[in-house]
């Protein structure tokens, strides 16, 4: 499992004056880009391969209230991944100074050719970095079928 620590900012609480649901998500961003930078994914390697991840979506449970000057930690654990690599899953905990879980999310995203705007796959060397990592407990080949479990289409007005 992969941890990380942060410290929230008064950029980060909302009108209640605790944690805004947005810096939940840009904590997980981080913890994810932070995680795939020490595989090696940094952002000279990902524009010479031209690819980046994109989230398809991201569930979020909140359990407990999260405030300004209290340190929290975030997780990362890889719960599935298709046999290119193409899909990945990701679930993140928080946790507060106390070690309470006080939200989790579950995730799904892909890599995409930035130069084609299309879902790829990852070259051999990258395809070795990204499928050699340590799988969670649950951990499940994924298909292209399961990044469609939730799938919506988009309404004209």
């Amino acid at each position: 499992m992969y941890l990380k620590d942060f410290e929230i900012r008064w950029s980060d609480i909302d009108a209640n004056r605790h944690l805004a649901n947005s810096a939940y998500i840009n904590f997980m961003s981080h913890t994810r880009i932070s995680y795939l930078m020490e595989l090696g994914f940094d952002h000279k390697t990902m524009a010479i391969h031209e690819i980046g991840p994109v989230a398809f979506y991201e569930h979020m449970y909140y359990f407990k209230e999260a405030f300004i000057g209290k340190p929290i930690k975030v997780t990362l654990e890889i719960m599935g991944m298709s046999e290119d690599c193409k899909f990945f899953e990701f679930h993140h905990n928080f946790y507060n100074h106390k070690g309470e879980n006080i939200a989790h999310c579950e995730m799904m995203g892909a890599w995409i050719d930035l130069k084609t705007r299309k879902l790829t796959g990852l070259t051999n060397e990258l395809l070795t970095a990204f499928s050699d990592v340590e799988k969670a407990d649950g951990f499940r080949v994924l298909t292209k079928e399961d990044s469609r479990k939730f799938a919506r289409l988009p309404k004209n007005l």
